[in-house]
């Protein structure tokens, strides 16, 4: 297993991991940027990353890919720090595991190591929030140091926001 940046030879996976997803709700949000262009999603990602021409409301994030030989099987997002909606309901990092490898530990290990790219960039107090129905995601976040700092209404649903201490 590997986390690394979003390239160009994974395309074929990531196309196969967006089919795999079908009508499922995209997580992390970047799942949902269009990719019909594939150098313009990478491009995209990059300037996420960089900080540059962020959308309103948006944060500069990092995206991240777990791969296990040729194949993406996670994506995390970290936002390098929170405005007043995200930290409300969103948090510091989002992921998602492709639906065949889920149940494996993959959550865990990738969140584990988005983590630790957070720490590096000097995030000290790491929101992680989930759906309070979620409780894979629950478990998962406090499989790594997550403790429930608070829950909210948000619309319908009753997010849980966990904060992780960086060591």
């Amino acid at each position: 297993m590997q986390l690394i940046l979003p390239n160009p030879d994974y395309e074929a996976s990531y196309r196969e991991y967006i089919h795999e997803l079908g009508d499922e709700k995209r997580y992390p949000f970047p799942l949902g940027f269009d990719h019909a262009n594939f150098q313009a999603l990478l491009a995209k990602l990059e300037r996420f990353r960089n900080g540059t021409d962020i959308p309103d409301g948006f944060v500069p994030s990092s995206t991240y890919w777990l791969v296990d030989d040729n194949e993406l099987v996670g994506v995390s997002n970290l936002r390098h720090y929170l405005n007043d909606r995200i930290a409300r309901a969103g948090g510091h990092i989002g992921l998602g595991i492709r639906p065949a490898r889920r149940g494996n530990g993959l959550g865990k290990y990738l969140l584990r190591a988005t983590l630790e790219q957070a720490v590096e960039r000097g995030i000290q107090e790491i929101h992680i929030h989930c759906h309070k129905n979620n409780l894979p995601s629950a478990r998962m976040i406090m499989a790594n140091g997550g403790r429930l700092k608070s829950e909210i209404k948000d619309g319908a649903e009753i997010v849980q926001r966990y904060v992780v201490n960086a060591p």
